[in-house]
């Protein structure tokens, strides 16, 4: 498999997160976030861990769109962090904040690369979670100032936008299960938070076509492929809901202009919705987009089960319960199922046929080790990405729309929950001394690219 397996005008890039790389959290102006507030909460993370300094990225950037242009990517996909650009999430913009970006987008563009912008990748001014974060209407609007703003100021270097990325984590895994900053257990209530999000994308979106008439602008949800344990009517129930709180939720708003009403019915938030998201709502969510941008990591596969006392992340879904198919699976124990990327991709592409679709996320963590030599032969995970690629050439055999693949991630970087204790990057980062080491991951997707990283490394 190589690069000519792929049309000419595929986009093949990589994608960071700020909070996860940039570090730099107390320098020029930036705010603080709902991150750097829950890396304090003891327990919150594993080892303690914090994004303070991370891969150090903001002072960095020059090496790794170095890196990034010699691994033969066309992209960047990297996200601004609201909270540098507006330190209490409105207002003026930070100047230094913008100059920073500009620096990045410009520096890209000098290598060859186009820059990806995302403009919400869950990095919310600690002072609007102070008023009630994403539970709180007002912050959708506040979004909107935000992207506007960022819009005007850097879309002569900036051309392709993502609002939101994963909107789910954002709402349900931050503010049901707890697991992500915020940290609140909002319950099914979690659900207002989502529609907030979607709002904040729709006006979002109106700000950005307002600012740049001209500018590429879509949204990134993630989406997994759910599948039934068994034909039996419990166990496909069991993959409605499922499919219904991870997908449908978010894919019917932005793509058909409703939301699904069995999950508002699981979720007992049908007469909120009813009263509080009304159809101008939906008509700025649904208004339409230049791209839909899709991260895909895994397979649910499901069976009825019993409840769980613990607070849950899919409110609505107590009585699921994810099935072990023997598939192998990474070290975030996650089940390897490329043909999974398919069936989004379809899933997608079924609803919206015209509508140009980006892998803008797939990647994989393993417990890399560095040999004596200082090398990384992180076979599994070259395995993984190779299987994905293929995945992706074999929807594009099928009609699929797919215009480009977005490898997560660039470098190894703070993840989130798990702090350090888990590895995705392609290109290994020594936390103590910011050295950027390419794994074999990295030499072989160079090497299929006709990057100029050297080495040959084979499947």
């Amino acid at each position: 498999m190589d690069r000519t397996d792929f049309p000419d005008d595929f986009v093949w890039g990589t994608a960071t997160a700020a909070y996860q790389v940039e570090g730099a959290t107390r320098v020029d102006g930036r705010g603080a976030s709902i991150w750097d507030t829950f890396t304090r909460r003891p327990g919150a993370i594993v080892g303690g861990d914090t994004g303070d300094i991370a891969d150090d990225h903001y002072h960095l950037f020059r090496d790794d769109v170095a890196l990034i242009r010699d691994l033969g990517l066309d992209a960047y996909r990297f996200s601004i962090a609201w909270p540098r650009i507006q330190p209490d999430g409105r207002g003026a913009s930070n100047q230094a904040g913008i100059d920073f970006y500009r620096r990045l987008a410009e520096n890209l563009l000098e290598n060859g690369i186009t820059p990806w912008a995302t403009l919400y990748h869950w990095d919310l001014p600690q002072t609007l979670e102070d008023a009630d974060g994403w539970m709180n209407r007002e912050t959708a609007y506040r979004f909107a100032d935000y992207a506007g703003l960022v819009a005007e100021q850097l879309g002569d270097v900036i051309g392709n936008w993502i609002t939101l990325n994963e909107p789910w984590c954002s709402s349900f895994l931050s503010y049901a299960g707890g697991d992500h900053a915020p940290g609140r257990h909002e319950g099914t209530a979690a659900a207002r938070a989502a529609h907030h999000l979607l709002l904040g994308h729709g006006l979002g979106l109106s700000a950005i076509r307002a600012a740049r008439p001209e500018a590429t602008a879509g949204i990134t949800l993630n989406l997994y492929s759910v599948v039934p344990a068994s034909p039996s009517d419990a166990d496909v129930d069991a993959a409605r809901r499922i499919d219904g709180l991870a997908n449908r939720f978010f894919l019917d708003p932005v793509l058909r202009g409703s939301y699904p009403e069995d999950v508002l019915d699981d979720l007992g938030q049908t007469d909120w919705f009813a009263e509080h998201a009304p159809s101008d709502d939906l008509a700025l969510i649904s208004a339409p987009i230049d791209f839909l941008g899709i991260n895909y990591y895994s397979r649910h596969t499901t069976r009825a089960g019993a409840p769980s006392s613990r607070p849950s992340a899919n409110p609505g879904s107590e009585f699921v319960e994810m099935v072990d198919t023997g598939a192998e699976r990474t070290q975030m124990g996650w089940e390897i199922h490329p043909d999974g990327m398919i069936d989004v991709l379809a899933m997608a592409h079924e609803i919206a046929p015209e509508l140009p679709l980006y892998i803008t996320e797939n990647g994989a963590a393993y417990a890399d080790v560095v040999l004596p030599d200082g090398s990384i032969d992180d076979t599994e995970r070259l395995a993984y990405i190779h299987d994905h690629i293929a995945a992706g050439a074999e929807a594009i055999r099928q009609g699929i729309p797919l215009q480009g693949y977005f490898v997560w991630s660039l470098m190894d970087n703070f993840e989130w929950a798990w702090g350090y204790s888990r590895r995705f990057g392609i290109v290994h980062v020594d936390y103590e001394t910011q050295k950027r080491t390419p794994k074999a991951s990295a030499y072989w997707l160079a090497g299929m690219l006709d990057g100029a990283l050297s080495a040959e490394v084979m499947v």
